[in-house]
């Protein structure tokens, strides 16, 4: 496997995070962003969108962090990212779409740069601008988490839900989100900060990392 991705990417992250919850081996090939490698002719082949991550297995290349998640738990199934009811599984997606749907796109770096570039935003502005669906976001997770959570997003063992959740933290702390109002999450960031799977998969640890 080879995963094409850029090191504080959240979506690349939530992807490497999964790779080694299943305990995956794969290589992984830097895409600076601010560089704008993703436009080059050669990642362009591989991903028109020109976004990452990619991940390069064998003749296949698949593209967008949802789908290679999902990918992954279809084919390698142990040990599962998902719980076994149908209903539950429903609602790990959900928690992770919450994320993945709701907050991420608007805090990720193409949208901070048109907030800049077409709105002359500054500093404090974007930070205010991803705090706001930050903190709405949470505020959602952390009463879910209340519900379904024994230490995880949601029972006793990490899932797909924990994979995107991890690295939002990381970027609401990059932009000085206040955290205090979500101590469900700050415990699964604690317990995540103590797993070999998110340890390796932080982004100061990558090849590529500044």
């Amino acid at each position: 496997m080879i995963l094409h991705g850029y090191w504080r990417s959240g979506t690349a992250y939530r992807t490497r995070i999964a790779l080694n919850l299943k305990g995956l081996a794969y290589e992984q090939r830097g895409v600076d962003l601010r560089q704008g490698e993703q436009r080059s002719a050669a990642y362009l082949a591989l991903n028109p969108q020109g976004l990452v991550p990619a991940l390069e297995v064998d003749d296949l290349v698949l593209t967008q962090s949802p789908a290679i998640l999902e990918w992954l738990e279809e084919t390698r199934p142990e040990p599962p990212l998902l719980p076994k009811g149908t209903a539950d599984r429903a609602r790990v997606r959900a928690m992770a779409a919450l994320v993945g749907c709701d907050i991420h796109p608007l805090n990720n770096l193409r949208a901070l740069k048109a907030l800049r570039q077409d709105f002359a935003a500054d500093q404090a502005a974007t930070d205010a601008w991803a705090g706001r669906w930050i903190a709405s976001g949470f505020a959602a997770l952390e009463t879910l988490v209340s519900h379904h959570g024994h230490g995880w997003a949601w029972g006793e063992t990490p899932t797909l839900a924990d994979c995107y959740l991890i690295p939002q933290i990381y970027s609401a702390r990059r932009f000085h989100v206040a955290l205090d109002a979500y101590p469900r999450l700050l415990a699964i960031e604690a317990a995540a900060e103590a797993h070999p799977a998110f340890i390796a998969a932080h982004p100061d640890r990558q090849p590529d990392a500044d």
